[in-house]
Order: C-alpha cells, then structure tokens, then sequence
C-alpha cells in the first residue's frame, strides 16, 4: 500500500507546508515498503495493512504531527508498527494511566540481564509513550489541555527513574548488596527529588529533569561481594541512575539529567545524607536554593523518606512570618536574567524574555516565598495549583488570575510546539519561515503573524502582573509625590549627608513642628550602635526603607509625635529584617502605621512588641472592618487546621497572633470612627468567645487523649462550660481586660476516665481546668491571650477550681454572698457545652428571680459599694475617676445588679441580658425608671465608657478633671439616692 492522496491527505495543510509534508508521506512510504516486505517474508500482517485501516479523521491528525513534529517522524520511521499499537491502545486519546505504564516497563526490563540492554528498553519505551503524547499535544483530543500534556511527559519521567532504579538495585545487589536499615528497622533506599518543573508535575515535552539525590542515613551496605559505605554506595547507584536516563546511545537517551541544583552544585557530592542536607540549608543555603526547594517533590525510591525530609527543610523554604526580603532576591534574579537575556539578544525567549514563562512564575514564587509559611495552602509544588489558590486567599485579585492561567498555558503552548518539531529544549522563536508555519498549524491559528499578535498581547499583559508584583515601591512613591526633593532628599537627611540647617528646614517644611528634635532623633537612631553594627543585607533593607518612612511620616497629620512612636518598632526589627523589607515593599502600609501610630500610641507599642501584626498593615479592607463572630471562628479554625493537630507550641502561637491580629483590627476602626463604642466591645468579646471555644477542644482533646473520657461522656466534645463574668459577660471587655471565669462540668464526680492512665472523675475536670488557664496565660514570642481571674467561682481562691453544675446550683442556693448574686447578674455562658449552657442559664434565672428582702438587699449592696470605693476611689483631689469615683461607671453597675436582684421576680425580661445598657432599657420599658432617666443613664455610661475606651489607645488615665462630666455624675447620684436611699 502507498500512502497517496486518498490514504493521506495533505490538502488541509496551508500552502508552505505542503512540500515538506509530501517529503514526510515519501519517508513513510519508504518505509513501509522496507517493512511489508519483511514482514510477508515470515508470514506476519504487514504494517501498511494496519495504516490502512486507520479512520479518516486519524489520517487527517497523523499528516499534521508529521508535518510538524520530525521528532514523531522519525520515531515513526523507526518503528512502523508503533503506531498501530499506540492506537489500538487507545493511546492515541487518552494518557495511560500511571499503573499501566509502570507494568509495561516492568515486562521490558523482566529478564534483562546487562546495563545496555536496560538502557535500550527504557529509551524504547520512552520514545513510544513521548510519540503518544506529542499525538495528543498536536491534535488535542476533547478536554485535552497542555496541563495535561505536562502532567502526561511528569509521570513517564518519574515511571522511567522509578524502573531504572529498581532494576540497578537488583542489578548491583550481588556486587555491593543493600544498605544497612535506618534506626527504627525500616529499609532505605535512594530518595531521589524532582525539582523545578518535573516537581511541580508541569514538565514541557522536551525538558531537562532536575534532581536532588538523597539517603537517610549514614552506615554500610551487606549482603555482597563488597561492603560499601552508604555515601559511596548512593553516589555510585545515582551515577548510574543518570546514565540510564541520560546517556547517548543507538537509541538516543532518555531524559536529560541535571543536578546543579543540589547543595554546592557541581563542586558538591552527588548525594547526600538527610542530616548533611538539613545543616546545609540551615547553615549555608542560598536564597535561590529557597526557590528552587520550593518545587521539590520525592519522585522515585522511598517516597516516604523523601516527604520526611521535605518536611525537615520546610523552616528553610517556608519562612514563618512573612518574608517580603524574597520579593528583593527575585527582583535581583529578575534583573540578572534581564541582562543576561540582552547580553545574549534573547527577546524572543519566550521563557526568559519581557513577558515570558518565567514572569508568571516568579509572580507565583513571589506569594509562595513572602506568604508560604503562613497560608499553608501555597505550599504546593505546582504552579497552577498555587496560582487558583492566590484569589482565595486575597492576594491576587481573580480577574488577574483569569488573565494569567490561559496566558500562561499559551506560553506553555507556544513552548511545546516548538520542542516537538524535533525534541529539541528550546524556548526561542524560529526565524525560518517553515518552522513558524509549523508552529503555527501547531497551535490551529491562521498563520505566523497571528501566532505573533496573539504572543504579543499575552506577553504584555504578563508583563504588566508581573511589574505589579516584582517592581521597585520607590518607583510608585516618587510617582505620587509632589515634592521636588523626593525620597532622594528624605535620603540625605536619613544618613545626615545636610547640613544641620537645611536638614532642619525640610523637616519643618514637611511639616515638623519640632524639627531640631527629629532631627536630633534620627541621628541618634542612625548613629546607633544597633544599626551601624546590622549585617550588610538589613543594613540595606533599613537604608532603602528610611526614606519611605519619612516621607510616610511627612504625610501624616502629627509627625512629631508619629516619629518616636514609630522608632520602637524601626529598633525592634533591625534584627528581623523580613519586617524592613514588609514595610519597604508595601509603601500603602507604611501610611496605615503613621496614621495609627499618631492617633495611638498603644497601638504603636502592640507593633514594636509584636511586630508580625505589621502583616495586618497590607490588607485595609480588613484592617478596618473587624471579623463578626462567625468569620472569626472561622478564620481562627482555618489558621489552626494548616497546623499539625499534636503541635501545641504552633498552635499557641497561632492563637496569640490571632488575638492580637484581631485586636489591631478592632482598634484600627476604633481610631478611623467607623465602630460605635458598644461594637467595639462586641467585637473584643467576640474575639475572646472564640478563642475560649478553641482552647477548651484543645484542652479537651489533650486530656482525653491521655487519659480517656469521663463516664458517659463523648471523645468529641467536651462536656465542660466556661461561663464570663465581670467584663466579659457584660460584653463590655475593653483592650486590656483580663477574663473573668468560672469553669462548669456536668458529671457526678463518680468513676474514672476509659484511657490507659485513667483519672477520676474530679480529678481529669481539675487537670481541665488548669490545662486551660495555661493555654491562655502562657507565654510565648507573641506574647499571651489573656490574664485570667478565676475568683468569682464558688468559695473564691479556697473552691474547687472546677465544679459541677449541681454543685454550683447548691452553693448559689445555700452560701453565696449577695455581691456574689451581683456578679451573677453578669455572668453569661461564653464557650462550651450547649446542653450545659441551658442548664446554666436555668440556675441562674432561678437564682436571680429569687424574692428578696429589698431593706436587707439595699444595705449588702451599698456596704460592698462603700468598701470598693474605699478601696479604688480616686485619692487624688480635683480629679474623676471615671469608673470607681462616686457617680461613675461602678455606681451604674451597681444600680443595674441591685434592680436585677430586687425586681427579676416580678419582672423575668431583666434575666436576658447580662449587660448594663440592655438591663437599663428593659429597667424603662417594665416601667422601673422613667424613659428619659433611662436614657440619660446610658448615655452617662456609654460616656464613661468611650472615654476610658479612647484613653486606653492614647495612653491616657481613666481619670478627667473634677468638673467633667458633672451632668452625667448628677444623673447617676439621683437615681442611685432613689434606688438605693444612701447619699454618694
């Protein structure tokens, strides 16, 4: 049979591309005719009678991939009979799966007995599935995307290192035998890495395999001729891994190997101990090292070993706070290749050239490195995985990501048609009239000037994500900034390079008031031995953020008093340099600091004592709008879930960083007026409730796992109830406030726990208890959640520190003091049980429902009044403290609990809340007290409140001059004389 017009047709083909394609026909017919003519001689079907059989719509794809790939072509000439089976495999459709290609393999190396028989079988087998696969790039068969063409030339290269490593351990094992096992009696093996694309499962059809090879620990081999020492056997069986994949023989190679990558690259040795590789990156590795660990994925030998490993040098790529000093390096690595691209007039790379494939990856690099250690879910070796993952999180928006998948998989595109024409790695654009048709027929576009209009416009808008990422702050600020000098001046005056006049002068043109005293403050900072004893790389870090924080400090409406406010921090941080760079790279969070370090000098010092919150600088959408309860549940269980479930110092930290994160918010919108006081402590409590939720499953889950449960009790949850009082169950807390609780369970106090070291009952609900004052008291880097006052629970510091419902039911009934009775008019389940929440509220409505003597009530009320005032009033004349002075916020409390306890029996609406304003209006509603005094009661309080509120982020006392507020004083002293009948 001859492949003529009616079996192959060529008239589809545009006009250029016919000759050759008629040239490709010839070279098949040649070969069939050799093969048929073999094949009748020993009686077999002759290959063309397979051809022949093909549909029309395969002739049609099988004349393209000849006309563009002479890679194809030649492997078809090679191998007639190849494509029949390929086709009959189904191949020609759809990848094989994984499973099937390892069995092929498998069956090719059985038996074989020498090492270039085995380089033969792994060379045939990779040319018959890259045949497959370049079929599908070039035809694309329905859903078939270049993802999936990388993915396909990922798993051949992995099933190719996987078959040629198992067969040379067999192979050598007679000679050298196998390595002694690891410490805890598992086998080793060679942990081989895959790096840049073949990690990220994203190979091109052409490319390199970078590798890393690794053992886990040192020893020697047995059970051979010769006994070899781990690190001589690995690096012997690795170079024979690589001539198996890379060698040139008859049969061409495999895949290109490199390992530059590994620690020292090519001065190193080839392989590696887990413990040489840890103390390398820790004590030596390079920034480009991070990228390049970034895509590291185990992909032949002991895969388990190889994700322990990954896991150990984690902390190297994964830096955990957030590390904008990456955004630097590949700025740099960016500007290298730049030069090198020009050096080497390489503009039509479409890998390293303006816009190329190595722009979108470096904008994925970028959020991997800065943002990775905290949003787990970056920690992906695939680019495309990570680049679905950045809208999710907010830090690309998702129209731009629209934008960059498609433009990136036509790069990849443009990239894998250019390789199949002769599997060749190349990323540069022909300059021959043939190829670019064939590139062109390649990608179905009409011709070479419409694959280069498309490129273009796919490449500029590369560029411009990629400018918006990588490119210099100081490039944005000087384009805002209206003043002449710009940060060039601000820059001189940093390093005192002005003359002390006309340094003063521009201070004070930029709006200091006290300009010498800046000045004078700058040049003390300067001149520290702090900043002139930084290494080299934070010393530039500080040099190239200074003048961007002055001019941030310019802008803002107080200076003077932003600049020492913000020097804390500058000095808490010029040992972590990371946070240098956050602020250098993000100018827009430089103006959010000076403007909430001028309005609040707390604030300032929560920055420089806790400097990861500057994180919470770069995203002011939320900066500004506080979480509502759910989102922060939310939120905080997302946070705790990218942790490992038995990594308790992780998760504290985690939880201090939220609280603190949450609180920054809360004031943020405190100071820019957007939350009314009574949301602010809505918001503060919130934040508490959730955090106690979280503590108690954690608490929780590490008692039972030790001990087992209590009986009758679930593994799940925990039966156990923290209940706020004080503050937190009024929903008043404030910035500082420390949590009022009292812990319940709801068990007889019988029997043990089911564990293997069982506990009593009593005594599991104690350890409980205790396990979650630390989780809330203890100390770590970022601090602690809360102080904690445990003395409202029943008997005080001589109680139990936890007790049973019942049991709290009874001492309530039978011992409690009336100012205890007070408290419980604020006390409010917070976290816990639902089931023993309703039990609670139900003692406590019975409890404060209760008829009371009034004369005997009245006197237990203003005698405990007397003796707090005693205590806490202020002593100081001329001034009111705004909380414990006669008149202020206690007596309005006091008022509310005392109308509680005297009316709840004939009035049940004044059990529902546990806060004042509520209690209050319910007071005016039931008719107690009159609206307007109502009215003007709460207004005093919200006053007081606001007041105290504001002065905690100033820095101020609680305490005012002795004539303000006297309205609002006069208010509260005449209800209270009406109430209560005792002259304040």
């Amino acid at each position: 049979m001859e492949l003529n017009d009616d079996v192959l047709p060529l008239d589809f083909l545009p006009a250029p591309l016919k000759a050759p394609a008629q040239q490709a026909r010839e070279r098949l017919n040649e070969t069939l005719a050799q093969a048929d003519n073999i094949a009748s001689m020993s009686d077999q079907e002759s290959p063309s009678e397979s051809w022949e059989a093909l549909s029309a719509s395969r002739r049609e794809a099988l004349a393209k991939v000849i006309t563009i790939s002479t890679f194809a072509l030649d492997v078809l000439v090679r191998t007639p009979t190849l494509l029949a089976e390929l086709d009959a495999a189904g191949e020609l459709d759809a990848t094989p799966s994984r499973e099937a290609q390892e069995t092929w393999l498998a069956d090719r190396l059985d038996g074989v007995e020498d090492e270039a028989t085995m380089h033969q079988a792994i060379r045939r087998f990779r040319r018959s599935r890259m045949l497959g696969i370049v079929w599908r790039d070039l035809n694309r068969p329905e859903g078939y995307t270049m993802w999936d063409t990388a993915a396909a030339v990922s798993a051949l290269a992995e099933v190719c290192l996987e078959g040629a490593l198992a067969w040379l351990e067999a192979f050598l094992q007679p000679r050298w035998g196998s390595p002694a096992q690891r410490r805890d009696e598992s086998e080793q093996r060679l942990v081989v890495l895959g790096m840049g694309k073949l990690g990220a499962g994203e190979l091109n059809l052409s490319s390199d395999i970078d590798l890393i090879f690794a053992f886990p620990e040192n020893g020697d081999t047995a059970g051979g001729r010769k006994s070899l020492e781990h690190q001589e056997y690995f690096t012997k069986l690795g170079q024979k891994l690589i001539g198996a994949l890379d060698a040139v023989t008859a049969d061409g190679f495999a895949f290109r190997v490199d390992m530059r990558l590994r620690p020292l690259g090519d001065g190193g040795p080839l392989v590696g101990s887990f413990s040489a590789l840890s103390a390398y990156y820790q004590d030596q590795g390079r920034e480009w090292e991070r990228y390049a660990m970034l895509k590291a994925r185990p992909v032949a030998g002991d895969l388990d070993a190889g994700f322990e490993l990954l896991a150990s040098l984690r902390p190297f790529v994964y830096r955990k706070y957030l590390d904008f000093g990456a955004i630097e390096s590949l700025r740099e690595l960016k500007a290298m290749i730049n030069r090198e691209v020009k050096r080497k007039g390489m503009e039509s790379n479409i890998k390293l050239g303006p816009g190329g494939i190595r722009e979108v990856e470096f904008v994925v690099q970028a959020f991997q490195l800065i943002r990775g250690g905290r949003d787990t879910e970056l920690q992906v070796t695939s680019l495309h995985t990570a680049l679905k993952r950045l809208p999710e999180l907010g830090l690309l928006p998702e129209e731009v990501v629209d934008e960059l998948i498609p433009d990136y998989a036509f790069l990849r595109d443009v990239e894998h048609a250019l390789q199949a024409l002769e599997d060749r790695q190349t990323q540069r654009l022909p300059d021959d009239d043939l190829n670019r048709e064939r590139v062109a027929l390649a990608l179905d576009m009409e011709d070479w000037p419409a694959v280069r209009a498309k490129l273009d416009e796919v490449r500029e808008r590369v560029r411009r994500h990629f400018d918006a990422v990588i490119a210099d702050p100081e490039d944005d600020v000087e384009e805002t900034n209206d003043s002449e000098a710009g940060l060039e001046q601000w820059r001189l005056v940093w390093r005192g390079e002005l003359d002390q006049d006309e340094a003063e002068n521009y201070l004070a043109d930029a709006g200091f008031v006290e300009p010498a005293k800046a000045l004078k403050r700058l040049s003390g900072l300067y001149h520290s031995r702090a900043v002139q004893s930084m290494q080299r790389i934070g010393y530039e870090r500080l040099d190239a953020l200074m003048p961007l924080l002055l001019d941030a400090l310019a802008q803002s409406e107080t200076p003077d008093a932003a600049l020492p406010r913000v020097q804390p921090l500058i000095e808490a941080v010029l040992r972590r340099t990371a946070y240098l760079a956050l602020l250098r790279e993000n100018p827009q969070a430089l103006e959010h600091l000076m403007h909430l370090c001028s309005a609040s000098p707390w604030i300032a010092e929560q920055l420089a004592r806790y400097p990861i919150l500057l994180d919470e600088l770069l995203t002011p959408e939320s900066l500004y709008t506080p979480a509502d309860k759910d989102r922060l549940a939310d939120e905080l269980r997302q946070a705790l879930n990218r942790l490992p479930e038995d990594d308790e110092e992780a998760q504290l930290e985690a939880l201090r960083v939220f609280k603190h994160a949450q609180t920054l918010h809360v004031a943020a919108s405190d100071i820019a007026g957007t939350r009314h006081l009574m949301k602010v402590s809505d918001y503060l409590t919130y934040i508490a409730e959730v955090i106690l939720d979280a503590v108690i499953a954690m608490a929780w889950k590490h008692l039972t796992r030790k001990h087992g449960t209590p009986p009758g009790m679930s593994a799940e949850q925990a039966a156990f109830l923290i209940v706020g009082y004080g503050k937190l169950g009024g929903i008043e807390l404030g910035y500082s406030s420390d949590l009022d609780l009292v812990f319940l369970h709801d068990s007889d106090g019988k029997g043990a726990t089911d564990g293997p070291r069982a506990l009593d009952t009593p005594v599991f609900f104690t350890r409980l208890g205790q396990r979650i004052i630390h989780l809330l008291t203890a100390v770590t880097p970022a601090g602690s959640l809360y102080e904690v006052d445990m003395r409202l629970r029943p008997s005080g510091n001589a109680g139990l520190l936890v007790t049973s419902i019942n049991a709290f039911a009874d001492y309530q009934r039978a011992n409690a003091w009336t100012w205890e009775h007070q408290a419980l008019v604020r006390a409010r389940v917070v976290a816990g049980n639902e089931a023993l929440a309703e039990k609670f509220n139900a003692v406590r409505g019975e409890i404060l429902a209760q008829p009371r003597d009034r004369e005997s009530l009245r006197e237990d009320v203003v005698k405990m009044r007397h003796k707090m005032r005693d205590h806490l009033a202020s002593k100081k004349t001329g001034t009111f403290n705004l909380k414990h002075d006669a008149g202020g916020m206690v007596d309005i409390e006091f008022l509310c609990q005392y109308a509680v306890l005297s009316l709840a029996h004939e009035t049940p609406e004044l059990l529902t809340y546990s806060d004042n304003i509520r209690i209050l209006e319910t007071l005016a509603t039931s008719g107690h007290v009159p609206e307007d005094e109502a009215e003007r009661l709460r207004d005093a309080y919200l006053a007081y409140r606001s007041t105290t509120h504001r002065a905690a982020l100033t820095g101020d006392k609680a305490s005012v001059d002795e004539g303000d507020f006297q309205a609002e004083r006069d208010t509260v002293k005449a209800l209270w004389e009406r109430f209560l009948g005792a002259e304040k």
